[in-house]
């Protein structure tokens, strides 16, 4: 790049302006690539400061919007035209190339864990609200922690202790935190203790260790409008039904808050789902 002060003859050389319609690749950019020392202008004008290209800069740019549609970052690119090889290019290449699976591998566990908080709060919203269903669900996984507690105590404390317990990212709660009342309690029609709280594992969560398998198998299930508050009612419903049909429990409850005061400030659209294992 010159500088100078002196009278420049204009051809064969492009404005700023010419080269950002040319290469379709704004002013803005332009005077960045500049600044981080990876496109210089041949010409600045120090007097108007005007920048001026030349045909010396085309092959350059090409490169440039080239790694930069593969990603590649402009640290790299920097470091690509300080060392321009091809060692150093397919260095470059192959560490993206890793860089773009990984990155790959975690965008297709988002996409398939918002696929299922899609699938979940549309099944949520156009269930039959205090109607029972038997249902197969297939081995899930759960991380439980175990504590003697009733509705009126703060959940969010026992939530808190369960994540330090595991040591699990906060982001991973969302939609899937549950409360189970012990076989016995429901037994004896006991439905505001509860003994545990536990969180629902993802396959997306890739989280195994301590996990507490939940059998396959058939599932008593309610959907309705409320909280844990307001269970006992649904308990009693469930437990009558299936007196009728002749089941039995098979274990603790789940008792899932689907729709709660983390996703609306409508406590009438709130959803609790309560489901019982039978045998």
């Amino acid at each position: 790049m010159v500088n100078t002060n002196q009278p420049l003859d204009k051809d064969g050389l492009f404005t700023i302006g010419e080269m950002s319609t040319l290469f379709r690749t704004s002013i803005q950019t332009l005077r960045y690539y500049d600044k981080i020392g990876i496109l210089t202008p041949e010409y600045i004008d120090n007097r108007t400061h005007y920048r001026y290209y030349s045909t010396n800069q085309f092959e350059r740019l090409n490169t440039i919007k080239y790694l930069r549609a593969l990603d590649i970052s402009l640290k790299n690119i920097s470091e690509f035209f300080n060392e321009k090889n091809v060692d150093t290019l397919l260095s470059i290449l192959e560490y993206n190339h890793k860089y773009v699976l990984d990155r790959k591998q975690e965008l297709d566990k988002i996409e398939k864990k918002v696929t299922n908080r899609i699938n979940q709060l549309k099944s949520a919203l156009s269930a039959s609200y205090g109607e029972i269903d038997i249902k197969w669900f297939p081995k899930r996984y759960i991380m439980s922690l175990d504590r003697t507690f009733t509705s009126e105590d703060n959940l969010e404390v026992f939530i808190r202790e369960l994540s330090r317990k595991y040591r699990l990212d906060d982001a991973i709660f969302l939609g899937k935190v549950g409360l189970s009342i012990s076989k016995i309690d429901l037994q004896n029609f006991i439905f505001k203790r509860f003994s545990s709280v536990f969180l629902l594992i993802e396959n997306e969560d890739n989280i195994n260790e301590s996990c507490t398998p939940l059998p396959e198998g058939l599932y008593a299930t309610i959907h309705y409008l409320g909280t844990h508050e307001d269970s006992a009612v649904y308990y009693k419903k469930i437990l009558a039904h299936l007196k009728k049909l002749n089941y039995q429990l098979n274990g603790d409850s789940l008792e899932i808050t689907i729709i709660d005061d983390g996703i609306t400030n409508n406590a009438n659209k709130f959803v609790t789902e309560i489901q019982l294992p039978l045998k």
